[in-house]
This record gives structure tokens, C-alpha cells and sequence, in this order.
């Protein structure tokens, strides 16, 4: 496994970071623990969840994520060993059953207790914003678009005072965020610069794939210069990258075919997309899976890559793609099938 550090910090995790929002739906507890001790014992030391999970959000199975990965920690005694990140839920009509209050900072205090009591831990390492609490442009929007009635209130500061806090009582030691915006991103590090007791967001976790790389256009700049680290989610696409959906195929147990609301990558341009990289791929002997994944690894800007799977087959083959490197004739016929089709699957 290869290995780098969060930024701004002195706390090493793996390339490859350990996905869990299938746990509780499409996995069970028992496959949950197997991944987790399989991915342990490859060098995978960082793993994310969320208070969310799993996904489809449902209230019957709201963060039975959390439990399952709480009740490894209970059973193996793993917790020192891994690097451990959760989120808080944004607002949003599907996650009405969780809270409606936001990011206030009774929202926050509540979702951090409900996570150490579901994972069984007295802190955790990474500490995200799940989405922005304000109107724009996120989960496969692909422009702002501004809501005169959009009366969010700039409460940025008293977020992070809340995160301060919390990590000087011990029970968060970092903090990130996610599905954010080049604006949003900005306005946490300066809110931080200017005020030097408020905790810095070290890290940034957007979608990014060879179907999605938008993050290419602004926030990869930010992220360089200022040392924010992409956390990399959906590198492969729902899955769509594996290839197993090519020729109308619908696996009985892929995401897409159980979730057919998630169309995000499923669009004629993705399609087409696809069907190029994964010709791409058997041109040149590679796994397509592989590929799409060791693109993602080696981003300057991605501290580490978020995968996710449903079987140990699966889970081997990605977390195995950290060895893989491509050639400069396959990152060439990535930008040529990149510049003809760009980011068909915001």
C-alpha cells in the first residue's frame, strides 16, 4: 500500500481509503467486518462513513453504517489502527427524519455524540460537512444557478467555532468538507486564516472519476495551493467504470440496477464515454476497473481515493490498483477520450 499524510497534519493514511455506504443495505454486518479486516490487513488504514449511511437513506436504517463499524472496533480492539472519518448530514428533504437545524451548533454537538455512540469510539479523526447547508450547485448539478429565495445565512464562523470546540473537548481532532463549491471552499480557509483559533478544513471530499473530473476546473488549483486534500468519492462511477453495465447488462446486485433513480453515470454521453475507456482498457491488457482507479490515485491533488464495494472480489481487485501504473500512451488516450466527451456524469 502506499501511503501519505493528511495535510497539515502528521497523521499517515493510506492511498486507498475504505468506503462503508453499503454496509446495512447491500452488505451485511458480517460482509461489513470482512471488508473491514481484509482492507486492514492490506495496509488500508483509513476509512469513511457517515451518519447518513447506508444509502438509499431510509429512517429504519439510519446510520446502521456507523453501528456496523462500531461493532468491529468492539470486537477486534482495531481503533488505534485506523484513521477514522464520518460526516454530519446536510438539509435536505431526504434526510428530514435525521434533523431539520442544520449546521447549528446544538445540530453538530448532537450528530458528533450520535456518531461516537453508534462507532463505539471517543473521537473521531475527520470530522466532514456531509453538503453545504446553502443553495447551489452539488450531487450532479452542473452550474449555479442563484434562489432569490435562498435566505441562507452566512454562519460559516460559528461552524468552525463549534468544530474548535469540539476538538478541544477531545472528541473530533480534524476537519473537512464535502460536495463543496470553489466559493464555499475558499470561504472555510479564509474564515480560518483570518481568525487563527478556528480549525482549518484539511480536507475536500468531491466526486472525481474519468466520468466526473470537474474538479479540474477550479477547486484543483485550490486544492494545490492551498493544501487541502481531495478525498476522492465515486471513482469508479457507481460502478459503471467496472464495465459491468456495457450492452444494457444489469447485474442483479449493481447499485444501478437495485437503485435505477441513481442515473448520474448512466446518461447517453457517460455510456459512450464508457464504452471508449473500456476499449482503452483492452487495447492495452488492463483491468478497466483498475484503470479508472489507478487515473484517480495518481492525481497530484487526491490524498487518497475512496472505493467502495460489494464483494471481496471486488474490494481485492480495487484496493490492488495502488501498484498500477499507467503508461503514457493509455493517460494519453484518457485526455483524448476525455477532450471529445468532458465530464458527461456531473
Amino acid at each position: 500500500m502506499k501511503n501519505t499524510t493528511l495535510p497539515y497534519t502528521d497523521i499517515e493514511v493510506s492511498k486507498i481509503c475504505l468506503g462503508t455506504m453499503t454496509w446495512g443495505k447491500q452488505n451485511t454486518e458480517a460482509e461489513g467486518h470482512e471488508q473491514m479486516d481484509f482492507a486492514l490487513e492490506n495496509g488500508v488504514n483509513f476509512f469513511d462513513t457517515a451518519e447518513l449511511y447506508p444509502v438509499p437513506a431510509h429512517p429504519d436504517r439510519h446510520s446502521d453504517t456507523e453501528k456496523i463499524i462500531g461493532t468491529w472496533f468492539k470486537k477486534n480492539g482495531n481503533r488505534d489502527k485506523v484513521v477514522l472519518g464520518t460526516k454530519i448530514a446536510g438539509k435536505a428533504e431526504f434526510t428530514k427524519f435525521i434533523r431539520t437545524t442544520g449546521f447549528s451548533p446544538d445540530s453538530i454537538r448532537s450528530a458528533v455524540e450520535g456518531s461516537l455512540g453508534r462507532l463505539q469510539t471517543d473521537y473521531i479523526d475527520l470530522y466532514q460537512l456531509h453538503w453545504p447547508e446553502r443553495n447551489t450547485n452539488y450531487f450532479g448539478k452542473r452550474g449555479y444557478k442563484h434562489d432569490i429565495s435562498d435566505h441562507w445565512k452566512d454562519n460559516i464562523h460559528q461552524v468552525l467555532e463549534t468544530m474548535r470546540d469540539l476538538i478541544r473537548e477531545g472528541k473530533i481532532r480534524h476537519v473537512g468538507i464535502s460536495n463543496e463549491t470553489p466559493w464555499g471552499t475558499m470561504r472555510f480557509l479564509t474564515e480560518s486564516k483570518v481568525h487563527a483559533s478556528l480549525p482549518r478544513a484539511i480536507t475536500i471530499q468531491n466526486p472525481y472519476s474519468l466520468l466526473n473530473r470537474q474538479f479540474e476546473v477550479g477547486l484543483s488549483e485550490i486544492s494545490l495551493r492551498e493544501k487541502i486534500g481531495l478525498l476522492a468519492y465515486s471513482p469508479m462511477g457507481f460502478g459503471t467504470l467496472s464495465g459491468k453495465y456495457l450492452g444494457g447488462m444489469k447485474p442483479a446486485t449493481g447499485r444501478i440496477t437495485l437503485f435505477p433513480n441513481y442515473s448520474r453515470y448512466s446518461s447517453d454521453a457517460a455510456v459512450n464515454a464508457t464504452e471508449q475507456y473500456h476499449d482503452l482498457a483492452q487495447k492495452h491488457g488492463l483491468s478497466m476497473a483498475q484503470m479508472a482507479l489507478a487515473f484517480v490515485n495518481t492525481r497530484p491533488f487526491v490524498t487518497s481515493t475512496i472505493i467502495g464495494a460489494t464483494s471481496m472480489k471486488q474490494l481485492q481487485e480495487n484496493i490492488e490498483s495502488v501498484d498500477l501504473k499507467l503508461s503514457e500512451e493509455v493517460l494519453e488516450g484518457i485526455e483524448a477520450i476525455h477532450n471529445s466527451i468532458p465530464n458527461p456524469a456531473p
